[in-house]
């Protein structure tokens, strides 16, 4: 890995919100930013009719589980293809690079 790779993680996801859970397909990145010295994480979840009902009552906040790992997230704007933005700071929902390779 190169240090202008970001890490990611593509594939299926649990948004817990709201007393019940969905399960979604996802598509996430991250970098490290330098000036805050922390970790942001970011992507789009698949378009979902239960995720769309989640939205559409106001809920904004939410658990991603991924089979790495499980973190606090809001759910941000939906592009024009339907897919609404999830997003973090600190720990990601899947595996980090902790060193640059050579």
């Amino acid at each position: 890995m190169s240090a202008t790779d970001e890490d990611g993680y593509t594939g299926p996801a649990e948004l817990v919100a709201d007393g019940g859970s969905v399960a979604v397909e996802v598509k996430l990145a991250g970098h490290f930013e330098p000036i805050s010295g922390k970790y942001r994480w970011y992507g789009r979840i698949t378009p979902n009719d239960e995720v769309r009902a989640l939205l559409s009552s106001g809920v904004r906040e939410a658990t991603l589980r991924t089979p790495h790992g499980e973190v606090s997230t809001s759910i941000g704007d939906v592009d024009p293809w339907g897919r609404p933005r999830v997003e973090g700071f600190g720990p990601a929902p899947f595996p980090v690079a902790t060193t640059v390779g050579g």
